[in-house]
Parts: structure tokens; sequence; C-alpha cells
């Protein structure tokens, strides 16, 4: 006799489970924990069973439609319980190469190579602009135009340099996907000339050698905090970035060697890197050191004026140039580094080395592993004729090149 709801509602677990009989072998297995739509067949002369669902999620009438969809692939020679778990497999692939799914996995392996705040910017710009809209297609399905569509809704909001910056990540994910066989190719290299072209507005920096020489003679003249002084005072002289500068802590720094050697931990591309010090770099680090080599703390170079477990903050260099009249289109902190570099290249230094101490990672596959300590005699050398070069500046001389000339 055929199940009903009625039945089915009414039936009870006592002292043991049994089964309510449908019809096509279709039953209600009655249990302690619950009540299961099963269905027997037979497959190649085997007897099997079919999981339809749970009672009451799934209600007689769709159990019987699952019923008889299974007996349709029987027919077809199918058995139904393979074809389950083949489904099942494809559903749990696709999750698994889903663009977030790739794009997280190619993150994590290139994530111990580069600065928690490089990190922290590439995952948030996936997290904010791709993962909502394409993060669960399967990396293989993207085309051009979808991808397309979701950077155009960065460039709607004016974000055009996110855009393209997106669009390189992207592509990184893609080639990732293509190289671990998720995906056949890299549509996002389709999209070069399709965004809106971004005109490159670089770091505000001095670079003549007269306005040299009245910057640094400013920054001697600084009335604020002696830390924030020295903090300006060895920028040009070390040129490294601006989080490396404040987040410099004396443990890193040996006066005798005449030589700061920072963590890879700290740099953008998680690369090691030595900064010779010239004498006036030890003249000024020594000075500082009054003030702050024996503070209590994380032993900051440059401390916060509030704790000194904390490195000053990242807007106290411009803030101060600011002060002594110098506004963001003239100089920035990051400046320093486009002055020594513009400078040294004139001056006729080699750009190899000149690279190498700004800590610019070379590209090419062959030079990726960086040796941290590669021209280093070369580079102390240039450290200590660029220190040399700024007291000209600053003392208001003519300078004159020595090795434009040579």
């Amino acid at each position: 006799m055929p199940l009903t709801d009625v039945a089915i509602k009414n039936a009870k677990f006592v002292d043991k489970q049994f089964k309510l009989s449908d019809s096509g072998g279709l039953y209600l297995l009655v249990t302690k924990s619950g009540k299961y739509f099963r269905l027997d067949y037979r497959y190649l002369k085997k007897r099997k069973t079919l999981a339809l669902g749970v009672y009451p999620k799934i209600s007689l009438a769709n159990a019987r439609k699952k019923r008889d969809q299974a007996k349709e692939l029987l027919g077809e020679g199918i058995d139904p319980g393979i074809k389950r778990k083949q489904e099942k497999h494809l559903r749990k692939q696709a999750v698994q190469n889903n663009f977030e799914a790739v794009a997280r996995e190619w993150f994590e392996k290139k994530k111990p190579k580069w600065a928690p705040g490089y990190a922290r910017t590439v995952i948030g710009r996936l997290e904010l602009n791709i993962f909502p809209y394409i993060g669960t297609i399967p990396v293989g399905e993207i085309n051009a135009p979808l991808l397309l569509s979701v950077l155009r809704k960065m460039e709607s909001r004016e974000a055009h340099d996110t855009a393209r910056r997106v669009r390189g990540l992207c592509s990184k994910v893609f080639q990732y996907a293509v190289a671990t066989g998720k995906a056949e190719r890299d549509p996002a290299s389709d999209l070069k000339g399709a965004l809106t072209e971004v005109t490159v507005t670089h770091m505000a920096a001095i670079t003549e050698p007269a306005e040299i020489g009245a910057l640094l003679r400013a920054i001697d003249g600084y009335e604020g905090a002696f830390q924030t002084k020295c903090a300006m005072k060895l920028a040009p002289l070390t040129f490294v970035r601006p989080g490396e500068l404040r987040h410099a802590q004396w443990s890193e720094i040996d006066l005798d060697e005449a030589l700061w050697k920072i963590p890879a931990k700290k740099m953008k591309m998680r690369g090691a890197h030595l900064v010779p010090l010239s004498r006036q770099a030890i003249n000024v680090l020594r000075e500082i050191e009054q003030l702050t080599g024996a503070l209590e703390g994380a032993g900051y170079v440059f401390p916060s004026i509030r704790t000194t477990s904390r490195p000053m903050s990242e807007n106290t260099v411009n803030a101060a140039l600011r002060r002594l009249g110098y506004d963001k289109t003239e100089m920035t902190g990051h400046g320093f580094r486009a002055m020594a570099s513009t400078n040294l290249h004139e001056q006729g230094w080699k750009s190899e080395v000149i690279e190498r101490q700004l800590a610019h990672v070379e590209k090419n596959t062959v030079k990726a592993a960086y040796n941290h300590a590669e021209h280093l005699p070369e580079r102390r050398k240039m450290m200590q004729y660029w220190a040399d070069y700024l007291d000209g500046l600053k003392a208001g001389g003519k300078i004159i090149p020595i090795r434009k000339q040579a």
C-alpha cells in the first residue's frame, strides 16, 4: 500500500528502526534520529540503496520525483548512486577551482615573500573589488568581457589606478591557474589596452642641487621635536623608504661597522637590505642615540612621542616638511629617494649599484634571488660620496660632481 503524508507524520520510533514502504523500491526509514527516504534498486545484479533526503525537508511528493529520476537513469544503464558521487565531486572541484579559492591559494604562496603591509593591500583589493562579483565562478570559465565588466565598476568611481593594479593582480592569479591546470589561459592579458590610461604621478621630490641645499639648511633649522629633526636629517643620507626609516631599531644598527641591517620582514619585497652608513649618518645616529638609545620598549631609533613601544607616526616627516614650508606638491618623505636616485644617476654612478641601494629587486627570474650584500664595497663609496655632496650643497658652495667629470 502506498505511503501517505498522514502515515509518515504519525510514524514514531519506539524500540527499533523500521521501514514504511511506498512503491518502486521507495520507502521511509524511521530511526531514533529522524525519518529518511531511501530507494532500493539493482544495478548489474547488485542490490544498492540511494538516499533521497530527510523528512520533512523532503516531502513525499519530492521523494517520488527523485525515485522516478533514478529509475530513468537505470533505464539508460546509468547507476544513479555513481552519478550522484560524480556530480558531488564536480561541485566540490568547482568550489575548489573558483576564482576566489585559486586567488587565495596563489596569495598564500606569495605572501611569505611580501612585507605585511603589501600583503594586506593585495588581498584587500581582491576582497573588495573582485571576489564579490566573480569569486564563485570557476577560474577557467571567466573570460575577458566578464572581467572587464568588473574592472569597469572601479573605473566608474574614478579608481582608474586601482583598476589597473587589480587587473595586474588578476593576471597573476590566472597565470597561476594555468600553471596548476585549473585554467587554459589568462583573460586579463587581453585587457591591457581596454582600461582608461592613467597618468603616473611620481612622489613629489626636490632634485635640483640648489633647492636640495636650501632644504637641508631648513632641516638644520627645524625647531620641532628633536627625533623628528634627526629623522629628516637621516632620510637624505640613507634614502630608505619612509616606513623603513621610522621602524628602524637600534638592534639593527652597528655604528662601529657603519652598517644598518634591515631584516627581510620590514622590506617591501621581503629581502634583507644593507644600508652603509656615512660619517654624517653615524653622527646623526649618535645624536639621537643619546635620547632614544637607552629607552625601554621596542628599541626604536625614532619612537612615537606618546609611547616607546611604537615608532613615530607615518605622517611625522611629511608634517615636519609642511612646517618648513614645503607643500605636498614640492617634497615628501618618499622624495628623498628620488632626490638621491636622480642625482647619483646624473653623476655617473652605476645604475645597478644605485638600484640595489634603493632596494629595487631585479625582476629577471635569473636574478630573482635577492643578494643584499651585492655591490656593497661600491655602495659604501657611493653613500659616503653622497653625504659629502649633500654637505657641499648645504654649505651653498659651487658643487662640481667629480664622477660626472670623470
